[in-house]
């Protein structure tokens, strides 16, 4: 029987969710119960291949994962449970000149985030891995600090340590329903009766869809086949030897018992159980499918001849974790209050250990120590988690798994879901097309004679100087961008300004038709959110925000509004479309087509006015993120066609053109914006950030006002920085920065300045090492000397902007 109460209920007892169990009760939290269907490791635990690495393009990713080898290296002494902890290291090897210039860029990485990892020469390589062949090797990266573990052991582990700590486990209890309160999961109903709970965390791993969907949650994580094989004993295999990848080949192999494990990831697996997960999936296997394994087969007789002359142990075809984009799924749900989850792991051996001390902390104290929003549950919208979109999509992610991480790369799979009414025109332009949050935006144009595709390098690829005429042409001209994609939402009510001003760190109480840009901060002072916002009247205020951050940022708000109906609010998003159009000569293509007046005097910077345009009503926002004159129209979505139309008439004569979102983000950069997620996040204030002269200094109380008023007073112990190098090079984020060989910090944006003619890169550093004017900036392994700015590389005063 299950009790009749605990204060939190996990649901899942694979290494995921017996892990946040370990930790919760490491933390003091004792009365947990840990829901299992089945057995402890009996979902995807028990046949996972058990794989530790630990970078990742993120630096808080990265370091959970180093939590996990910072566990396994004393689990074992705390619980006395065996673990079967190899710290053998991992071995990369690459099989292409492509894929070494990659492993440059990531060693660079791992030096930023404080990893350790070597470049190595083929025959180093070699001499870890004797078994393989150099044919096409061009070298290799080792982690020393990597390793493998045996998954159910490790699983069991986490138990033992939970359960002396007091946490109970049910096994063969099967979850059958939710009874929710408002806002709130009360009650959990299982096969052995119902448990009521103040906290409830999905931690069911494949199961995750089908659990939160019983709950009304959004959770896209499922499952897809995955096979490896178990060769027969190898002779003279060396002990001691580390984790193989070899990813231009789709290949891992991993030692096991004498012989080897070798699997990879094809680009042709089926997605498990499209209609549901059978009942009774109990430690199970699928059918091998030998076929498809070929290809995996012929590329391990290439590199690793001796497999192609031992016998097959046994072929392991398992139903693995995945996500509806592949990384993992976390944090509290947006649509209940007491809920979490923790699913959608497709290296969840790897994770679990720094996984369950996150999800510990996010528990606990609403957030983890490190922000990790690539993780977070808040950023998949409707159609991530619809059948139609997630197992497609997977299937497209679960290829690429080993494929190369080019800098800036577009998935192929289930596209158009959601388009702007200038899609089509904008397609006749030829743009080339984008995805984000499911819409899709242009990213750049090609000229007539220009392949409409994008080639991506590690270089320069193919739309590079296509993107420096689009950028280039704003600077001198005029142009327009879709914006459509833009969250947007109304807030309305007679405690409408009071909420949005306990919320914001700028003063909201400005007249109508003004426009605030302005962060919103946790207690701590963090930024939660960085937002536009309009004052439409006394009591209704129009929020903008980024295309894939709505969920979250709306979230955030509608979590602290006043619950007695006071305030309102409705997502707008696809009521406006809209069309930034900046430029020098913006202001004369919108007077030409404006019944009203767009003067500096009738329509100054950061105000909004209501126009017509053509036979359209507008509200004309005057803003600008490229550092040039600017406005963005929001138009009724039906008249969106009809505007742009008028627009590209009346700029004629000006040379009017679209750009798209990769020429935005160069002028962004080089002019000094930042962006959430990117440069801004709940891990920095806007002290750190540079923004303080956001925050307004004599207003009531607001979120985080007491934390900001310390750091002003103390300092921010780190700084946002710009650089502009000393010549060119291709920068994408990711970039060590360093100082007199000392590694300070990792780029965060990073791009092609093509106004100042330099490549522009930001970067977090220590507040006492932000105080050089040289430093250096390490791309591919190559350290480039770098000029810190102590103003805005381009039109530091604004006036471009604001006359």
């Amino acid at each position: 029987m299950v009790p009749s109460s605990a204060e939190i209920v996990i649901i899942g007892g694979g290494a995921i969710g017996c892990s946040i169990a370990y930790h919760l009760a490491k933390a003091g939290k004792k009365d947990i119960a840990v829901l299992e269907q089945f057995q402890l490791t009996h979902g995807a635990t028990w046949h996972a291949a058990g794989v530790v690495g630990q970078l990742r393009p993120s630096r808080n990713v990265t370091r959970m994962l180093q939590k996990s080898i910072e566990l396994y290296d004393v689990l074992e002494e705390d619980t006395g449970q065996p673990i079967d902890w190899k710290k053998v290291g991992s071995l990369r090897i690459a099989s292409s000149k492509d894929r070494m210039k990659e492993f440059r860029r990531s060693a660079t990485t791992a030096k930023s985030f404080g990893l350790e990892m070597h470049l190595l020469s083929p025959k180093e390589a070699q001499d870890l891995f004797p078994i393989m062949t150099l044919d096409g090797v061009e070298g290799a990266t080792y982690i020393a600090s990597d390793g493998y573990i045996d998954p159910a052991s490790l699983c069991q582990a986490l138990a033992a340590g939970a359960r002396k700590r007091g946490v109970k486990f049910i096994q063969n209890c099967q979850v059958t329903g939710f009874k929710a309160e408002g806002r709130r999961v009360v009650e959990v109903q299982t096969s052995h009766g119902s448990i009521r709970a103040d906290i409830v965390v999905n931690a069911s791993g494949m199961w995750g869809h089908e659990l939160g969907k019983m709950m009304g949650t959004r959770v896209p994580a499922f499952a897809v086949e995955h096979q490896y094989l178990i060769t027969d004993p190898i002779p003279d295999l060396p002990k001691g030897m580390p984790t193989v990848r070899d990813p231009d080949l789709l290949l891992y192999w991993k030692p096991e018992v004498r012989g080897i494990v070798v699997g990879g990831y094809e680009p042709n697996t089926v997605a498990f159980a499209r209609d549901g997960i059978p009942q009774g999936w109990d430690q199970q296997l699928i059918q091998e499918n030998y076929e498809r394994f070929e290809q995996l087969a012929i590329n391990a007789a290439k590199r690793t001849p001796v497999v192609g002359t031992v016998g097959v142990r046994s072929m392991i075809n398992g139903a693995i974790p995945i996500s509806a984009d592949g990384d993992f799924v976390m944090g509290r749900v947006g649509e209940l209050d007491n809920v979490f989850v923790s699913c959608g792991f497709i290296y969840g051996i790897a994770a679990a250990g720094g996984a369950g001390l996150a999800m510990a902390e996010w528990i606990l104290d609403g957030r983890p120590t490190n922000n990790l929003w690539p993780l977070d549950v808040r950023r998949f919208n409707f159609h991530h988690n619809t059948k139609y979109f997630m197992y497609d999509r997977a299937i497209e992610i679960y290829a690429k798994h080993y494929a190369m991480k080019w800098p800036v790369e577009e998935h192929e799979s289930v596209r158009n879901i959601r388009c702007s009414p200038l899609y089509f025109p904008l397609k006749d332009e030829r743009a080339v097309f984008g995805s984000r949050a499911g819409w899709e935006r242009p990213n750049w144009f090609a000229p007539p004679g220009v392949e409409p595709v994008d080639k991506p390098s590690f270089d320069w690829p193919n739309w590079f100087e296509h993107v420096a005429n689009e950028h280039q042409h704003v600077r001198e001209s005029v142009g327009m961008i879709d914006l459509s994609s833009f969250a947007k939402m109304e807030m309305f009510g007679p405690a409408a300004l009071a909420s949005l001003q306990n919320l914001a760190v700028a003063d909201v109480d400005r007249p109508v038709g003004s426009v605030v840009y302005t962060q919103l901060c946790n207690e701590r002072g963090g930024i939660e959110a960085d937002i536009t916002l309009t004052r439409l009247d006394e009591d209704r205020f129009y929020i903008i925000t980024g295309t894939a951050y709505g969920d979250h940022d709306f979230g955030w708000i509608h979590r602290h509004l006043p619950s007695d109906g006071s305030v309102r609010t409705i997502n707008v998003t696809s009521g406006y479309a809209v069309i930034n159009l900046c430029g020098p000569k913006s202001r004369d293509v919108l007077a030409k087509v404006a019944e009203e007046s767009v003067t500096t005097a009738d329509l100054p910077y950061g105000h909004m006015k209501h126009l017509t345009v053509g036979a359209a009503p507008v509200m004309a926002l005057r803003v600008s993120f490229t550092g040039e004159l600017g406005y963005e129209l929001h138009i009724p979505s039906e008249y969106a066609v009809h505007v742009y139309k008028v627009l590209k008439d009346a700029g004629a004569e000006f040379g009017i053109s679209d750009f798209g979102y990769r020429a935005l983000n160069s002028l962004r950069v080089e002019k000094g914006y930042t962006i959430w997620a990117t440069d801004l996040s709940p891990d920095y204030s806007p002290y750190h950030s540079g923004l303080d002269w956001v925050i307004a200094k004599n207003k009531g109380a607001f979120i985080g006002r007491e934390a900001l008023a310390k750091i002003a007073k103390d300092g921010p112990d780190r700084k946002l920085c710009v650089f502009s190098l000393d010549r060119k090079a291709p920068v994408n984020g990711g970039e060590a920065v360093l100082h007199d060989g000392k590694v300070l910090g990792v780029t965060t944006s990073a791009d092609y300045g093509h106004t100042i003619g330099a490549p522009v890169v930001y970067s977090y550093i220590a507040s006492s090492d932000a105080i050089y004017d040289d430093y250096e900036i390490e791309v591919y392994g190559e350290r480039i000397s770098a000029k810190r700015a102590k103003e805005p590389l381009y039109d530091p005063s604004g006036r471009r902007f604001l006359d």
